[in-house]
């Protein structure tokens, strides 16, 4: 099932399972999405202020990475203003495309409307969890797992709980939220590599090692778990299976520096000198890459800085030259993007201001502001030429 949908289901909850919509749902079920989604455009054709339609053709949305997602959604709360299960939604589709703002305030409202609502209370402890407010989080993990109880859709927030332990240095009581998380959920990779970082950090090497274990036969496409089951192997004195993960870490997270540390290590304490010396390599051109890197960060924002105030002075082709030179140093920065395109277009240079706009689009399509300005650029754009 979707998993846009889940806050509508888990607690049972099947807001769209009411005729007209039950067609879609079906058409979902046998994995119609695209005759889900016609048929539930037609009923918003005869029906547009059918909530119910709403909701599933925007989760449906969600769940594709689609934006229509925030319109259907938004226009669903329009018509249902005291429903938590649709702010619920709205703040899961908000939260998928990177605008935790706006996420938390509809959480707040879907907790404000039904504190019973296991869903919200969890959706609400993970984003101030990603936040890095831990200790905010707290109480909405604790409500959620006191209305989930010993549903395996708990063990999402016993997986978080032991996050917030862990940034408090309760390492005991997060072991114990991690052990719950993997009974209810024994396929749950992180919660298992976790739970091996908590035992390690009790001295319980054996323990440590067979959560780690777990981890990788979980999930053997996850760097992190390859690299701390080789680097228990390795604290454990087993160079050779650590040599295997390690390398496994590496190959999916090159840039690892920590991963690529303990392969140079275990290699050569395994005897592989040779492959150490080009671990050691890699490590030090990774090295000299991040601190370039650093470097032209610090750099690109000292231009753009003097680029605004050559722009708030009126000096328009010196802010432009020095904008350009941040972003040269900076090509992913979409702020320095967007002062270049901004200037760019205030100059009359249309095609490029426009074109530089589309760019930062792209890299952000979740930032509204610059959405706008490019829409308005789009419609200032032939009556100035």
């Amino acid at each position: 099932m979707l998993r846009f949908l889940a806050g509508m289901t888990c607690v049972g909850v099947l807001l769209a399972q009411q005729a007209p919509v039950e067609k879609a749902w079906e058409q979902l079920a046998k994995g119609e999405r695209k005759q889900a989604i016609g048929t539930l455009r037609e009923i918003l054709q005869a029906h547009p202020d059918n909530a119910d339609a709403r909701l599933l053709l925007g989760s449906i949305f969600a769940e594709g990475g689609e934006r229509e997602a925030i319109t259907q959604l938004t226009e669903a709360v329009r018509l249902r203003p005291q429903s938590a299960e649709a702010h619920n939604a709205l703040g899961e589709a908000f939260n998928s495309f990177a605008d935790p703002k706006m996420a938390r305030r509809e959480f707040e409202k879907a907790i404000t409307l039904d504190p019973a609502f296991a869903p919200a209370q969890l959706n609400m402890g993970r984003i101030l969890v990603d936040a890095g407010e831990f200790g905010a989080a707290a109480k909405p993990l604790d409500r959620a797992l006191k209305l989930l109880g010993a549903a395996p859709d708990a063990a999402l927030p016993h997986y978080l709980r032991a996050k917030v332990n862990t940034e408090q240095n309760e390492t005991q009581q997060a072991a114990a939220h991690l052990e719950k998380a993997v009974s209810l959920r024994p396929d749950f990779a992180e919660a298992w590599s976790d739970l091996g970082q908590a035992r390690r950090t009790l001295l319980d090497d054996a323990g440590a090692l067979a959560a780690f274990r777990k981890a990788v036969a979980a999930g053997p496409d996850d760097a992190i778990a390859q690299y701390r089951l080789g680097s228990e192997y390795l604290h454990q004195g087993e160079t050779g299976i650590a040599v295997s993960h390690l390398r496994q870490a590496v190959a999916l997270n090159p840039d690892d520096q920590s991963a690529l540390y303990a392969l140079q290590t275990a290699l050569r304490r395994d005897g592989q000198v040779e492959q150490a010396r080009q671990a050691k390599d890699k490590l030090t051109e990774l090295l000299r890459s991040r601190d370039k890197a650093a470097e032209n960060a610090l750099i690109g924002v000292q231009l753009n800085n003097q680029g605004a105030e050559l722009e708030k002075s009126g000096n328009l082709r010196a802010a432009v030259e020095k904008y350009q030179r941040a972003l040269e140093l900076c090509p992913e920065h979409v702020g320095f993007r967007v002062n270049f395109a901004i200037a760019l277009l205030r100059l009359g240079q249309w095609t490029q201001g426009i074109a530089e706009l589309r760019d930062a689009v792209r890299r952000d399509p979740s930032n509204s502001t610059n959405q706008a300005a490019l829409e308005s650029a789009l419609a200032q754009a032939p009556r100035q030429r």
